[in-house]
């Protein structure tokens, strides 16, 4: 095993899926460790300090919300949730908890290994690039420095509020954002329940930006939960 490998960190009771995600990744290289509660999960975290986090939320001494808002009390590294929890309710609280993505119970080995390593890369960029001015996808080039935002070389016509939103999404790539996160982030806590908001400014954007806003390409809609940003 190399020692550069990236250390990921299961957190799962059921052992025959803890395997299954264990093995799927292991064979990727990655560094493996499983813990299979909300307490051997901390304890596990904190001393291995992994480069991201794989867990369920329903574990026998809690639930996988409450290690999620502990990890992030001292802890940026990405969090994936696996759950067979279906109710957008559910995906909201885990989100809005501090979890980056989850990904709905059964799943298939393509789209977790896609998962992990889209999250691995972010989290690589981000540290790498903390201080980059320029965020580009597609033709699009948005300088964070003039906050501007071009297309094909042409300065485009943004509102302040279509900025706030752009910028909010390409600062977090392929990490499915809540409703609620979205707009209190752009308009203030005080417009959590105003999705239409939303949807009249992302329909804006996408016509700005993408080449078939009927199909977006970047700007995507995650079902029954918010926005993901694909760079």
């Amino acid at each position: 095993m190399s020692e550069s490998a990236p250390r990921i960190l299961i957190v799962e009771d059921e052992a025959e899926i803890r395997r299954f995600v264990c093995l799927s990744l292991a064979r990727e290289g990655f560094e493996i460790y499983e813990a299979d509660s909300v307490q051997r999960g901390l304890i596990e975290a904190g001393t291995r300090r992994p480069q991201m986090l794989v867990l369920d939320l329903g574990l026998p001494d809690g639930d996988g919300v409450d290690l999620i808002r502990s990890m992030r009390a001292w802890s940026n590294v990405p969090i994936l949730v696996l759950s067979a929890r279906r109710d957008e309710e559910d995906k909201v609280e885990a989100l809005e908890a501090g979890a980056d993505d989850y990904l709905v119970k059964p799943f298939g080995t393509a789209e977790l290994l896609a998962r992990v390593r889209a999250h691995l890369r972010r989290s690589s960029s981000l540290a790498a690039h903390a201080d980059a001015t320029l965020i580009a996808f597609g033709d699009v080039k948005i300088d964070l420095a003039r906050r501007t935002v071009a297309r094909a070389g042409e300065t485009l016509h943004v509102t302040p509020i279509e900025y706030r939103l752009l910028t909010h999404l390409a600062a977090h790539p392929q990490c499915a954002l809540s409703h609620r996160q979205l707009l209190q982030a752009v308009w203030g806590p005080n417009h959590s329940q105003d999705t239409h908001y939303l949807r009249v400014y992302m329909g804006q954007l996408r016509k700005k930006i993408e080449h078939d806003p009927a199909q977006p390409r970047h700007l995507v809609t995650e079902t029954g939960i918010g926005y993901r940003f694909v760079p």
